[in-house]
């Protein structure tokens, strides 16, 4: 029988929202594997999705460059220590250059950005980004990019604040139509175009999930496939970017392929970045420390 710490217990909580007691029985039930606990507590309870992938875990920007030709552009996170800093305006400054150098350079990996001469400055991009760890005092990170050029389409972006950016590779239709699209796409957060871009082993899990809450919930055995068929179709309209109803739709009903099929449009690609996303920070508790210490001290 493995261990079951109080870490693992929060992190399962965490990740499922739900209480400490019921994690715990979970991990206890499948031997410590998280992720098959994961599984199971969202058969007993219902849970509709994990919240893990929302968590905002680090400090930094989504910032987001596009040629004056909409033809070619990039979306880029860069990070930092704090959220002042995310503020900072030579912070800021640098990560748009970042944005503007992988769109117009085209680097193959981010090891290959930091030697390219940098946007609107001098030297290169690591020379740019010591420099400015130097003036601010904190570490800074160009974590992840892509970079889109199209010659059919055009680029539009969407930056909601500076914790979210969005590009999208489209055809047809108009500006507005673009910047909407993108703007859907950071509100409602699709993993995909559509079904194909799903990953299978995701429509897999939830398939397993709703035969197995059909099955506890009483209902016949040749019920439940038919249970699971409907489960993953409303799965994927809400996971894929054609099948979710368009968030400023005035009827509520209009899907994104209905709307873009109104305006003889297609999304050929589309990123979005959050900043912090599957980063896991490190988070000081320093009033526990402190009670910690105090009771080593009653001991001794």
């Amino acid at each position: 029988m493995a261990e079951i710490t109080a870490s693992m217990v929060m992190a399962l909580r965490g990740a499922t929202g739900l209480g400490m007691m019921e994690c715990k029985k979970a991990l206890i039930e499948t031997n410590g594997d998280a992720k098959a606990a994961e599984e199971l507590l969202r058969i007993k309870s219902g849970a509709k999705a994990t919240k893990a992938a929302s968590r905002i875990t680090a400090e930094g920007v989504v910032s987001a460059f596009v040629s004056t030709d909409g033809k070619s552009g990039a979306v880029v996170e860069v990070n930092c220590e704090t959220d002042f800093v995310a503020k900072n305006d030579d912070f800021n400054a640098f990560a748009r250059n970042v944005a503007q150098t992988v769109a117009e350079q085209d680097p193959a990996d981010v090891a290959a950005l930091s030697g390219l001469a940098i946007a609107n400055g001098e030297g290169s991009v690591e020379e740019a980004r010591k420099a400015l760890v130097m003036k601010i005092g904190e570490n800074v990170t160009v974590r992840r990019f892509t970079r889109y050029a199209t010659t059919t389409g055009k680029l539009a972006t969407y930056l909601h604040g500076s914790k979210i950016g969005v590009m999208v590779d489209y055809t047809g239709g108009n500006d507005t139509l673009g910047r909407d699209i993108a703007m859907h796409i950071a509100a409602s957060k699709p993993k995909a175009i559509d079904a194909s871009g799903v990953n299978a082993d995701d429509i897999a899990t939830e398939r397993r999930i709703a035969i197995e809450k059909a099955r506890e919930s009483g209902k016949p055995e040749a019920m439940l496939e038919k249970i699971a068929e409907g489960t993953v179709q409303k799965f994927l309209k809400e996971m894929t970017l054609l099948g979710q109803v368009f968030v400023k739709a005035e009827d509520g009903k209009q899907t994104i392929e209905q709307l873009l099929k109104a305006n003889t449009a297609s999304v050929t690609a589309f990123q979005m970045f959050v900043v912090g996303e599957g980063i896991e920070k490190v988070v000081e508790d320093y009033a526990a420390e402190v009670a910690a210490t105090i009771a080593a001290a009653n001991k001794g």
